[in-house]
């Protein structure tokens, strides 16, 4: 077989996967229903190959292509940590949502708005599982692997050991405002990076990131999803350079979403209402 045969990534559904630490996430209320829209919606994983497959290599292609080929999610190999599949869902349940409210049948026309809502949304939904987990679950691997990394991120923001432990306890105490309070921070500061035109400018964006959940912003990879946006998101809709432009920008569908989450009293409530109400209604 030549080297081209031994590239070729296959892909599996949901029910084909080996699923790592499940039982923990039966804990969690909105796992179920996450995972059922994926089978249900027949979402494919692209799995890497055997001879080949390399967790940096999944990394990168994450990182780097997102779905562009019309593939699902990049990952090692058929055994999947769960939170990989409420990481997909996530996003796929996102897009479905910015579709059917821009009409559209594709990315094509996706804007720096589309991609950071379901980014933000994905990436933030981990504040809620370590939250939740740690009183559901305080011995399952998720919390093993993950909360060593936002340790190890915090302590290089310069957060002490205390107050790392005071962000845990935050979580644990209340975890769909700490989901949210990340989600606002991760949208928010992504928006502004993505219209920053000099170094100086991106980096008071980040110096004025003061916030609660500051310490974890660089968890995320916000260079990725900038770099993403400016070079494939819709050119119009990275600058709000005219008045026409500003109220197109105040008008976008994902903002609409995004000022709703901020007032809704049970976010994750309201994500729950649009977004598996959206992949019920098969958009």
């Amino acid at each position: 077989m030549g080297a081209r045969g031994r590239s070729v990534l296959v892909t599996r559904t949901v029910d084909e996967l080996s699923i790592q630490d499940e039982r923990a996430f039966r804990h969690v209320p909105l796992y179920a229903p996450l995972k059922e829209l994926l089978r249900r919606d027949g979402y494919k994983f692209q799995i890497l190959p055997r001879a080949s497959a390399r967790w940096n290599h999944a990394l990168l292609l994450n990182l780097t292509y997102w779905g562009g080929d019309g593939g699902g999610d990049v990952v090692e190999s058929e055994r999947v940590p769960a939170d990989v599949i409420a990481h997909a869902a996530w996003h796929h349940l996102a897009a479905r949502l910015v579709r059917e409210s821009t009409r559209q049948r594709s990315s094509a026309a996706i804007t720096p708005e589309a991609l950071f809502f379901g980014e933000s949304i994905a990436s933030a939904f981990d504040a809620y599982l370590v939250g939740h987990l740690l009183s559901a679950a305080p011995r399952c691997a998720f919390l093993a692997t993950q909360v060593p990394a936002m340790a190890d991120v915090a302590r290089d923001a310069g957060l002490s050991a205390r107050g790392f432990e005071a962000l845990l306890e935050t979580m644990a105490r209340d975890p769909e405002a700490s989901f949210e309070s990340l989600r606002e921070l991760l949208y928010d500061t992504s928006l502004a990076l993505v219209d920053a035109r000099t170094t100086r400018a991106a980096h008071a964006i980040l110096v004025a990131a003061a916030h609660p959940f500051g310490s974890l912003l660089h968890r995320y990879e916000l260079s990725n999803w900038v770099l993403y946006a400016r070079a494939y998101a819709v050119r119009g809709a990275l600058s709000a350079r005219t008045t026409a432009d500003a109220k197109a920008r105040v008008k976008h569908p994902v903002r609409t979403f995004d000022a709703a989450l901020r007032r809704a009293e049970s976010p994750l409530s309201w994500l729950s209402s649009a977004l598996l109400g959206a992949g019920e209604r098969g958009v």
